[in-house]
């Protein structure tokens, strides 16, 4: 967000913090003032026309929910469900006149962490298509949507969206830059930490040796893979099935995925999901869940469709709720998370326009107490309620 004051940097057990540069002084309070994780607010009196009512206290602003999948088979397969997002960017790069697509990929140098990277081809989108549960900092390169001489596609995690939607009130050339933005469904964010021990499972003794690392896609959902060699000039590959290797990762989330109010874009054009809503057969061609957010998004996708880049089968706002019946439950858990770090001195950000306490009520007694228990021993043991010294790269 500010690239000449901060450095974003892989913390091994926190995730990705903006490091100060040396020298650096402050010129602008842009980057904290657009920073999802300090305030975030939903204004209700400026959702389009047409929003679906029932849907906004647990999901946000949302004109038009479908299932369906890329047109292109190559992406539809590579892709971790229905290929959506990667062939919406498509569309936009060949047929809407934009000239990139700002996202993320894996490091050529460090293929178990990620970069920012910009795409302007098939090719480029194809190589990077899939999930990358792994710490990555999209908005670091903001400033290469604003130097294009066209729009842009912006693809990223629901707070790296919630950030540009923000800073893009401050930045007329980036308002102006942003063809399309687009969110996938995230259920938080792994530390590389554990990633190094998810590797370590399979026989991984040095991450320095891992040439390849894939988290979903070829399939629906897609096995996780990794791949090394060893001193003796052996390759070694293992893979281990979504449902395990997510099952694992999940305990490595950072904290600030436990209180975040936004797990599926609702800051974005469009957003794109699981349809969990029933089980996956075995062999089954990937499918998308693709929520319509703005009248922008419900026009690119409708051009989208007509030029064969996506393919929509079916249109049903309960999609969403039987999708992700889970994401309601983690906002009712949210109430007593923030009570409870404003209780024990942790740091609170500020969130307006999101309906929790509601869904909190819902929660089983059990759930109620655990909310606001489980954050208690996280205040203690992450030390959530002192300052954390990140060490310099």
């Amino acid at each position: 967000m500010e690239p000449n004051r901060y450095q974003m940097s892989d913390v091994t057990d926190l995730g990705r913090r903006p490091i100060l540069r040396d020298g650096a002084t402050a010129t602008s309070n842009a980057a904290l003032e657009s920073c999802p994780g300090v305030r975030l607010s939903h204004d209700t009196t400026k959702f389009p026309a047409g929003t679906i009512v029932a849907l906004v206290p647990g999901w946000g602003p949302v004109l038009e929910v479908w299932e369906g999948y890329s047109g292109d088979e190559q992406i539809r397969l590579a892709g971790s469900s229905g290929g959506a997002a990667t062939s919406l960017a498509l569309h936009c790069l060949e047929h809407e006149g934009m000239a990139g697509v700002l996202h993320t990929g894996a490091r050529k140098d460090v293929p178990y962490l990620n970069e920012t990277v910009f795409s302007q081809s098939r090719e480029d989108l194809l190589s990077r298509a899939g999930s990358r549960y792994a710490p990555a900092s999209p908005c670091d390169r903001l400033s290469r949507i604003e130097q294009e001489s066209a729009p842009s596609v912006f693809i990223g995690k629901p707070c790296d969206v919630a950030a540009v939607h923000t800073a893009r009130k401050g930045r007329p050339q980036l308002d102006q830059k942003l063809g399309l933005t687009l969110a996938f469904f995230c259920a938080g964010t792994p530390s590389t930490k554990g990633l190094f021990e998810l590797m370590k499972q399979v026989g991984v003794a040095d991450p320095a040796t891992v040439t390849f690392v894939k988290f979903r896609g070829n399939g629906w959902p897609g096995m996780w893979q990794v791949r090394w060699g060893t001193s003796d000039g052996e390759t070694h590959e293992k893979e281990m099935t979504y449902a395990d290797s997510w099952g694992f990762l999940q305990k490595y989330r950072q904290w600030r995925c436990y209180i975040c109010p936004d797990h599926t874009g609702e800051f974005a054009d469009i957003a794109v999901g699981d349809p969990w809503y029933r089980p996956v057969e075995p062999g089954e061609a990937g499918k998308s869940l693709i929520i319509v957010r703005t009248e922008r998004g419900r026009e690119i996708l409708k051009r989208a469709v007509a030029s064969g880049k996506i393919v929509l089968e079916t249109s049903d706002p309960s999609l969403l709720p039987r999708s992700q019946p889970n994401l309601l439950q983690t906002r009712g858990s949210l109430w007593a998370r923030l009570w409870a770090l404003r209780v024990f001195g942790g740091a609170v950000p500020q969130f307006h326009g999101f309906s929790t306490f509601r869904f909190w009520l819902k929660l089983s007694m059990i759930d109620k107490v655990r909310s606001f228990t489980g954050t208690v021993k996280r205040i203690k043991t992450k030390q959530l309620n002192k300052r954390i010294k990140v060490n310099r790269p």
